[in-house]
């Protein structure tokens, strides 16, 4: 893969932002994911249809579709961002969901029982969905998460449609000038491929971790 190793030091550049996207929208899914799933399971009606009318749009609302919206159409409303935030934002909202579904599966798991013992205990609901019930349905769905982050990972190509310089962009402006597809897109291709392995090994640890301290 000559090609590849005439211009390593460009695609190590796409690279780590090609990772810096997934890191930090990985993040921030999780955290505005669990926020979601509080809200869906809350006592608040407002609150658990807001959270259901997010969740549902953008399950249903193609990703490739909001990141050209988000580019193209919020600087006509006045709000400008840079290209690789503004992915980071719109990767990390569309997660999100996908993020609060597999948590609120394992909401489910967690018993009635342990809840009202919560309460009785004299715990408020927010105390015991902090304490009790979001830390079991997160050690019940790190697999699920692994996927929603296997799956975040590769959607960062998706920012190449809309100028982000990362893996992909990157491997197919250095396709333009060399015309050698299959060397350059398969050589991409295994870097993906290494990282959702990565994701997906080190999902398969935590999930031996918790299953310890369980």
């Amino acid at each position: 893969m000559n090609i590849l190793g005439e211009n390593i030091g460009l695609l190590l550049e796409a690279l780590g932002t090609t990772l810096m996207m997934a890191v930090v929208a990985g993040i921030g899914s999780l955290i505005l994911g669990v926020l979601v799933t509080v809200a869906r399971v809350s006592p608040i009606p407002l609150l658990r249809k807001a959270a259901f009318a997010y969740v549902q749009f953008f399950i249903n609302v193609p990703l490739l579709a909001l990141l050209i919206l988000a580019v193209f159409a919020l600087p006509d409303a006045g709000l400008i961002l840079p290209l690789t935030p503004t992915a980071i934002i719109v990767l990390t909202v569309y997660e999100a969901a996908y993020v609060a579904e597999a948590v609120r599966s394992g909401v489910n798991t967690v018993g009635v029982g342990q809840i009202e013992a919560s309460r009785a205990l004299g715990l408020s609901l927010g105390q015991s969905l902090r304490f009790v019930v979001i830390p079991q349905a997160l050690r019940a769905v790190v697999q699920p998460l692994g996927n929603v982050m296997i799956a975040l990972a590769m959607n960062t190509a998706l920012a190449a449609a809309v100028g982000v310089v990362e893996l992909t962009s990157r491997v197919n402006k250095i396709n333009l000038v060399y015309a050698q597809p299959i060397e350059i897109f398969t050589g991409a291709g295994l870097v993906y491929m290494a990282i959702a392995l990565v994701i997906g090994l080190g999902t398969g640890w935590v999930e031996r971790k918790v299953a310890i301290v369980r």
